[in-house]
């Protein structure tokens, strides 16, 4: 039962928010499983992610990102069961595991290599007259690198959770009738479509935070 439209979106305690927590170690598992007994499109993701993301620097940096993707995706499922609180909508959470791996990544790199670093604020063959103004907006997208991170998993997860409230709502006010039928039908294709959603939304963080991760000099 809603209470309004935007109850899933409500801070709340359930036993399933530990679920993540426990299985964060799952990747080390499936680490030792042989990938031969995978299907070959799955191990072809993993292999895609992993080889853009290992560096002789950051050797474990593929099982991070493999823990990360494991946690995202298991919360956006447990969100997608009725009643319980989704935390991937949450900004709090979200923006800190954004601004963690943001940050991390950033310090390294200038740590590191603080001249290569620098830059990598001036693209290659820019006009010198330009440098100035190119370098401004290479800051200024560097910056809200861990607000992309976060706006773009939470606007999508809630999104959806909102549109599938909406359709809860709508056929709690219909009597079982025909015409209620194709919006049942349009709503259960709509939640499938969510389970979807939620492995992607998970791929295209870790995907963005290797793919910072591959600039680290």
């Amino acid at each position: 039962m809603f209470t309004d439209l935007f109850s899933s979106l409500d801070g709340a305690h359930t036993i399933l928010l530990w679920l993540p927590s426990s299985l964060a170690f799952g990747p080390y598992f499936l680490s030792r499983l042989n990938m031969h007994t995978l299907p070959s499109s799955l191990t072809a993701t993993v292999n895609s992610v992993w080889s853009s993301s290992a560096t002789k620097r950051f050797q474990c940096f593929p099982q991070l990102l493999a823990t990360i993707f494991t946690i995202l995706l298991l919360l956006n499922l447990c969100g997608l069961t009725p009643l319980t609180y989704t935390l991937t909508s949450d900004l709090l959470p979200m923006f800190s595991l954004g601004l963690l791996c943001w940050l991390f990544l950033l310090l390294s790199g200038f740590v590191s290599n603080f001249q290569q670093s620098v830059g990598h604020l001036t693209p290659s063959g820019a006009p010198f007259a330009l440098a100035p103004f190119l370098v401004l907006i290479e800051t200024i997208s560097l910056l809200i690198r861990p607000v992309t991170l976060t706006v773009r998993l939470i606007a999508n997860i809630s999104a959806g959770h909102i549109v599938l409230g909406l359709l809860a709502n709508t056929l709690s006010t219909y009597t079982l009738t025909f015409t209620m039928l194709p919006l049942l039908l349009g709503s259960t294709l709509y939640y499938l479509f969510e389970f979807f959603v939620a492995g992607i939304q998970a791929y295209i963080f870790t995907l963005l935070v290797s793919l910072y991760q591959a600039e680290h000099p």
